[in-house]
């Protein structure tokens, strides 16, 4: 349902935040923990790539990466869609989405699950280069670090465990939270320390996790913020999970949410 509702929006509101000075086409890829659970994500992030002047093209036939298969040990299944991915996206135009752990999979173990498969192998090295976390393709593909966004609350950010040390994003959500108005960018202490959620590890191993969610949310309210932003939304959902249960003054969200917010 969302796939066809975000392909509607794109088409009607292609150009509403294009920049008349620049102009991309780029593909849009919605893992599935947004698609299913946080769809105003989705539409937060055309938003915000068509204020940095992006058109973009929605493919409504997309589905998941492959990722959870994969990390689970079904490699034949995560074979199959990563096999749907490169006939759903091509190499003519970047592909951009709102995680940098889908789409460090992609880049890093495509290789792997496709091995044998020559052709698609190819397809994959043709297109890997065009791929990126929405941070990172706005501060290094587009150069565009303030998007006029405001947002007048005290944060902190939380480093994805994937998007950081696989991907490589650190910087690239800092420097554009710290162009939004009215924000203030508090780091917590162990911001790079895992959420807890890990995939499968957040439902074979609840009580660890749950400490692990603990630890993390209780550095986050010890800087006095009331968000906890985050590229992920896998661990978003897991940092959420733990603050409504406890009933506390403190939530996550995801960096694209706050960077649409006033637009």
């Amino acid at each position: 349902m969302l796939r066809c509702y975000i392909y509607t929006y794109t088409s009607i509101f292609l150009t509403t935040f294009a920049s008349k000075n620049r102009q991309m086409d780029i593909q849009l890829f919605i893992p599935c923990y947004i698609d299913q659970l946080y769809p105003q994500t989705a539409f937060n992030t055309i938003k915000v790539l068509e204020k940095a002047g992006c058109n973009v093209h929605y493919n409504p036939k997309q589905t998941c990466c492959g990722q959870p298969a994969f990390n689970s040990g079904y490699w034949k299944e995560a074979s199959d869609l990563a096999e749907k991915f490169l006939t759903d996206f091509n190499a003519d135009m970047p592909v951009v989405s709102p995680s940098g752990s889908c789409t460090s999979y992609i880049i890093h173990h495509y290789g792997k699950v496709l091995s044998g498969k020559t052709e698609l192998i190819r397809q994959h090295e043709s297109m890997k280069s065009s791929i990126y976390e929405l941070s990172d393709f706005l501060i290094n593909a587009l150069k565009i670090e303030n998007l006029g966004a405001e947002f007048p609350h005290k944060v902190t950010y939380h480093d994805s465990c994937s998007a950081l040390r696989e991907y490589g994003i650190k910087e690239q959500p800092r420097r554009l939270l710290k162009q939004v108005k009215g924000l203030e960018l508090i780091e917590m202490t162990e911001s790079e320390t895992c959420c807890g959620f890990g995939g499968t590890f957040a439902v074979k191993n609840n009580f660890i996790s749950g400490a692990m969610a603990e630890k993390k949310v209780r550095n986050a309210l010890e800087t006095g913020a009331e968000y906890i932003i985050s590229t992920e939304a896998s661990c978003l959902m897991n940092i959420n999970g733990y603050c409504n249960k406890q009933n506390l003054p403190i939530k996550g969200i995801h960096l694209a949410d706050v960077l649409a917010s006033g637009l």
